[in-house]
């Protein structure tokens, strides 16, 4: 059996205070003090039972404003190419997004979050909470990034991914 293409369906809807890439977060650890909110649509608010007691979620979304995907790419932290699959920016095959962002609270069907790093009127594909036991594997290797020689840059976005 072949599967040529899926489909996916938005749960909800992101909501924050960054309206383009250009300096949005690249990261929630670099998003401190920035709030936002998560709708839940109707259909699917019944399945955020139990949400609220996890301190992280993972937010998983659909990069729609993104440009076209590429294979080797610019991070915006480094001033060599990379391969797309050993970087997190979002000119993917597929722009899949996800973030571990702060749930501050749950009210009916809209979810209260920080540390956000997320473009306003993203389309949300799922949630899933945030367990450190399986999520954080901590002294690993990590690439490119563990190198001390590349140039660290901006923690803010400064729009190379954006569709315009």
């Amino acid at each position: 059996m072949s599967i040529d293409k899926l489909t996916a369906t938005p749960i909800g809807i992101i909501h924050s205070p960054f309206l383009e890439q250009k300096g949005t977060p690249i990261q929630p650890y670099s998003a401190k003090g920035v709030e936002g909110s998560v709708e839940v649509y109707p259909p699917y608010a019944e399945g955020l039972a139990d949400l609220e007691g996890f301190e992280r979620i993972w937010l998983v979304y659909w990069f729609d404003r993104a440009c076209a995907p590429k294979l080797r790419v610019l991070p915006y932290r480094d001033t060599r190419e990379h391969g797309v699959f050993a970087t997190r920016v979002p000119a993917r095959i597929n722009p899949i997004g996800f973030s571990a962002v702060r749930l501050l609270g749950v009210e009916g069907a809209t979810l209260h979050v920080a540390e956000i790093d997320i473009l306003d009127g993203t389309p949300l594909l799922d949630i899933k909470p945030y367990v450190p036991e399986y999520d954080a594997y901590i002294g690993l290797r990590v690439g490119w990034l563990g190198d001390p020689s590349i140039a660290r840059g901006p923690l803010r976005a400064d729009g190379r991914f954006s569709k315009e």
